[in-house]
């Protein structure tokens, strides 16, 4: 694979005002660039130098510290130039204009989102999985994922990964050479134990597979979506998950018109609750943003990972809530919520029913919240675990499936002893592709591509 080692630069610092902002620079050789624009000064390898910023005529754009990590001992693997200044966003814009003038002889050009990181993947200072848990971490909506993502960057995921690979490997050098000297009369496989040995692989890839699915949990969420006719008291239960006034709740039915999204944790997981527009019947709809509203309450629905079906338990259920439940779609749980039991008379409860789970609760009150939360995380399929966990994401988890399915077939074809051993071997290779491509051992540019493009550019 080709390196494009151009010198590249770019904020590194998020938008916006702040104390510290930072320009960076990377490439093969920089001494060039750091002589056009620090002159004699000139810089010391792993150094701090508080030193001006100056423009080419000499005026004074800053002062700040300039750090030159010598490749390969840097983030990158190459050459880094770091330039620690004030924060605000206009002398950033100018400090970077500064560094891409002094260095336009040598090439210096904007980096793309990712670059940096994506360097330092090629010049192998990070495997594939640790460069995405850089995002991760970046993007982290909780504690629990930053505590995941911190994990599968000091490589925590990689070398439970790799030491799959390796015991695949070992298993497949122990197939391919009872294959390949049939006339020996040693028979590898049943000296080393293999199916033992694959039944050990499987099991330990069955046990990384859940902490990885866990760790997904918490940086994908779900997206809850509530539904219900007017003043069934949506709002009222967004307002009580969130712990404060989020939404607008009065009497007056149809109070909300455009949905409100608020994001909030149980036990670390971010779960985005939607509360939406009331849906009536279209007859009794006659105001036109009233009908743009139950509009946009179905599109939500549409995309929603579970569904709160709000119906009112002091009044019971209506041909309108018959019809609201006819028409979600297949495949998406959801929870009857049934809503004002301190008018009703009911015990907060969770009933599973054949049809749904239905939640006793009062919204109003504070009364049987936590039942919801709960059964919250038992759809999320959330088991709390002593355990580390690994901020996966989704292609790791098709890479881990797909390693179980080729890893579930050569046990097919190991026992049929020796009458399918190339068969046997084959699937141990296909389950070592899909694992090495988690952590980039084999991956494709397109895929290389895709991850690195959703980086921010400084990193």
């Amino acid at each position: 694979m080709n390196i494009d080692s151009s010198p590249i630069a770019a904020i590194a610092t998020a938008p916006g005002r702040g104390g510290i902002g930072v320009v960076r620079a990377s490439g093969k050789n920089l001494k060039p660039l750091i002589s056009a624009l620090f002159g004699d000064a000139g810089l010391k390898p792993r150094h701090a130098t508080y030193i001006p910023f100056t423009q080419a005529d000499g005026g004074v754009l800053d002062q700040g510290i300039a750090i030159w990590f010598k490749g390969p001992n840097s983030y990158t693997g190459e050459d880094v130039l770091e330039l620690q200044g004030h924060g605000g966003p206009i002398v950033l814009q100018m400090l970077l204009a500064r560094v891409l003038e002094a260095g336009a002889e040598m090439g210096v050009r904007l980096a793309e989102p990712g670059e940096f990181t994506r360097r330092a993947y090629l010049n192998d200072k990070l495997d594939l999985a640790q460069a995405e848990a850089v995002a991760d971490l970046i993007d982290a909506s909780t504690e629990a994922a930053a505590k995941s993502a911190s994990q599968s960057l000091s490589g925590a995921f990689s070398k439970t990964v790799n030491t799959l690979v390796g015991n695949v490997t070992n298993l497949r050098m122990l197939v391919e050479a009872t294959l390949d000297f049939p006339e020996e009369e040693i028979d590898f496989l049943e000296k080393s134990d293999a199916r033992g040995q694959l039944k050990g692989i499987v099991d330990a890839l069955e046990q990384v597979f859940k902490q990885a699915a866990q760790g997904a949990l918490l940086r994908e969420g779900l997206n809850v979506v509530l539904v219900g006719q007017p003043n069934v008291g949506k709002s009222s239960l967004l307002n009580a998950l969130a712990g404060n006034d989020v939404a607008i709740v009065t009497p007056i039915a149809g109070t909300t018109r455009d949905k409100v999204t608020e994001t909030i944790q149980i036990e670390g997981i971010p779960l985005n609750i939607i509360d939406t527009a009331g849906i009536r019947a279209p007859e009794e709809a006659t105001d036109v943003v009233e009908r743009i509203g139950i509009e946009r309450t179905w599109n939500e629905v549409g995309k929603a990972d579970v569904i709160l079906h709000l119906l009112d338990a002091d009044h019971g259920p209506s041909r309108s809530d018959e019809s609201i439940t006819a028409a979600f779609p297949e495949g998406v749980p959801v929870l009857r919520i049934w809503n004002k039991i301190d008018l009703s008379g009911h015990k907060p409860a969770v009933d599973v029913m054949d049809d749904a789970t239905h939640i006793y609760l009062s919204a109003h009150e504070h009364i049987g919240i936590d039942l919801l939360r709960k059964e919250l995380l038992r759809i999320a399929g959330w088991q709390q675990t002593g355990e580390s966990l690994y901020l996966a994401r989704e292609r790791h988890l098709i890479a881990l499936k797909n390693a179980g399915a080729h890893l579930a077939r050569a046990g097919e074809h190991a026992a049929q002893n020796d009458q399918s051993l190339d068969l046997f071997a084959e699937e141990l290779r296909l389950a070592q592709v899909q694992l090495s491509s988690i952590t980039g051992a084999f991956s494709s540019d397109d895929l290389l591509g895709v991850i690195f493009s959703r980086f921010c550019i400084g990193k």
